[in-house]
């Protein structure tokens, strides 16, 4: 693990970009971004527009270490190239971002209230894959829905069994059990995911970093923040306009964003480089300020 990108991560001011949007959830990117389903014939012509897109972004201005500490990639984007290097070389050594993959495979149907991550075999095949890429961490969802302690509990297991994994082949895993925005009782399910939380992170040898959806109350995951094995929290935006997920996440002390469509909200394909820079350097502007506070 690169001791330089570890510090920073643990330490930097700033927050993490999430550019991992998959093949169920690029078609609605695009679409946000002013690209209909009409405009590509094919998953390879989707794939390729979601690429320029987010060239688009990381070569921008706005984009730099002095803000923007990390970004989370999805598969593809690690394969492809940005200004002809290898996308997380491009980060690290153009920009000082620190690059991490999205390395889960969707959800399993409901179940006792949440939706597991799919099985993952070669999940060992993939972390060797990203250390082969100069990859630093993963990134891996599931997501809660209901307060339902037996299923919480399978979620917090799960993605630590997944963390140990992807530590032992030297990255660093982001852990994401997303509590819905919707759920009927989030405060309680937040209260157990809380308890399951520290109750792993009391085991765990090695630190870890948590994505987490900002919570009902104020400052509800400060013990999480503060235990020794949690290198970084950083927060989905889970939904809300990036107003209200900026917010949220000022009210919140040592919790940074890790915003996907928040960020990329107001950015289109027709804008012209300086009206897309100028959206862009303001929703930088406002996500960094909100990360510091």
């Amino acid at each position: 693990m690169n001791k330089e990108q570890l510090q920073q991560m643990r330490q930097a001011p700033g927050f993490v970009g999430a550019l991992d949007q998959s093949g169920g959830s690029t078609p609605k990117a695009l679409k946000a971004y002013g690209i209909q389903p009409e405009a590509y014939a094919s998953e390879e012509e989707m794939f390729e527009l979601i690429h320029e897109m987010r060239t688009r972004m990381i070569t921008s201005r706005a984009f730099s270490s002095r803000k923007v500490i990390g970004v989370i990639l999805f598969e593809r984007t690690m394969r492809g190239q940005i200004e002809g290097m290898p996308t997380a070389d491009f980060l690290w050594q153009k920009r000082n971002i620190v690059p991490f993959l999205k390395v889960d495979k969707g959800l399993q149907e409901e179940a006792n209230g949440v939706q597991l991550m799919k099985a993952f075999p070669e999940l060992g095949k993939l972390c060797d894959e990203a250390v082969s890429y100069n990859v630093f961490g993963t990134k891996m969802r599931s997501v809660i829905k209901q307060a339902n302690e037996q299923g919480i509990r399978d979620i917090v297991a799960q993605q630590f069994a997944w963390g140990r994994e992807i530590l032992s082949h030297g990255l660093m895993p982001i852990l994401e059990p997303e509590v819905d925005i919707h759920c009927p009782d989030k405060a309680k399910a937040e209260e157990i995911l809380k308890k399951e939380l520290l109750a792993e992170l009391d085991k765990q040898k090695e630190p870890v970093m948590l994505k987490i959806t900002l919570p009902t109350v104020d400052n509800f995951y400060k013990e999480v923040v503060e235990h020794p094995m949690m290198l970084r929290v950083v927060a989905l935006s889970g939904g809300y306009s990036r107003e209200e997920a900026n917010d949220l996440l000022g009210r919140n002390h040592g919790i940074i964003a890790s915003f996907s469509r928040a960020l990329a909200e107001g950015l289109t394909a027709q804008q012209s480089d300086e009206e897309f820079n100028k959206v862009l350097e303001a929703t930088v502007d406002g996500v960094y300020e909100a990360s510091i506070k």
